[in-house]
């Protein structure tokens, strides 16, 4: 310990290595075209089983579980009253694996300890408190506290840009349930036609209308399946798509009619937002115009005449 923290430069040096190879790995990442194709169809069979399974069907062997299950349940870590809630949150964020909650539970317990220890290598390993004690300390508990809300950042972050992919694609998903519809599919037959049709344009709304309709064929109250998808998604949008479907399917009026009116109002909004994002643009531009393009522009319109006059001033 003592040799790690005797060269503050180089303990500096290795850190910004091992950013540096974090940014690496996550820019690859980023730019890594993946196929969600195979994760929706395993995903849709799964959730399909489990309802299978609820409806008195043959129950089969009861699948292992991970370490991360395993480690969950040895150190009592859900608690069942908030079970239900937080399969709530990670389905909005779209995390619906097996291992889902059970990875999210052992990254609370984890983080705070992993922040902590790496708030002591900066404390320590570059003196970043000075000799201050006390400085030192509410550094440490930062970082701990940084740590505890660190999931549940990551968790809302994603949730919220999930919220944003499907309020962009429902319009587009709208368009072709009335296709559907008009050429006489039934509804679980044009939510599984749609959500194979989108599926590499817009995952995210394929993956809600392939669960919708997986619900719809083996669940025996459909309301409850349309309902779910107004509890998975927290939109406006999709709860009015919802109960609009659910009064299609208790008065029996055309499901085209009504899916044709609410896909004009959605992209209609869709063109407000962008419109209102185009108007805010000027207000936006001004501050980086002047804290950036300015300056430049004034040293290269001033900057030659300036020059002149001080060479006129040392020849004098």
């Amino acid at each position: 310990m003592s040799a790690l923290f005797a060269g503050p430069e180089t303990f500096f040096a290795a850190l910004v290595g091992a950013a540096t190879f974090v940014a690496v790995l996550a820019t690859w990442f980023a730019l890594l075209d993946r196929d969600r194709t195979r994760a929706r169809a395993r995903l849709l069979q799964r959730r399909r089983q489990e309802l299978q399974r609820a409806g008195g069907e043959r129950r089969r062997r009861r699948p292992e579980r991970g370490l991360a299950e395993r480690l969950v349940a040895g150190l009592r870590l859900a608690k069942s009253g908030a079970d239900e809630r937080l399969r709530d949150r990670l389905a909005r964020a779209g995390l619906r694996s097996p291992a889902a909650k059970s990875l999210y539970l052992l990254a609370k317990l984890a983080a705070p300890a992993i922040a902590g220890g790496l708030g002591l290598l900066l404390v320590y390993g570059l003196q970043l408190g000075g000799k201050s004690a006390s400085a030192r300390l509410l550094l440490l508990l930062g970082a701990v506290v940084a740590g505890f809300y660190a999931p549940d950042l990551y968790l809302s972050n994603r949730a919220a840009k999930r919220r944003v992919a499907l309020a962009r694609q429902l319009p587009d998903g709208l368009d072709l349930l009335v296709v559907c519809a008009e050429a006489g599919l039934s509804l679980d037959v044009a939510l599984t036609r749609v959500a194979e049709e989108i599926g590499k344009s817009a995952p995210e709304l394929a993956e809600e209308f392939g669960l919708t309709a997986v619900e719809l064929n083996f669940m025996p109250d459909r309301r409850q399946a349309l309902a779910n998808l107004g509890r998975r998604v927290d939109l406006p949008a999709v709860r009015g798509v919802v109960n609009t479907l659910i009064q299609t399917e208790k008065y029996g009026t055309p499901l085209a009619q009504s899916l044709r009116v609410l896909a004009s109002e959605f992209r209609e909004e869709r063109l407000l937002r962008a419109e209102e994002k185009a108007a805010r643009l000027p207000a936006i531009l001004t501050v980086p115009m002047i804290v950036f393009i300015l300056p430049a522009l004034f040293i290269v319109l001033v900057g030659p005449a300036v020059l002149d006059v001080y060479d006129n001033l040392i020849k004098k």
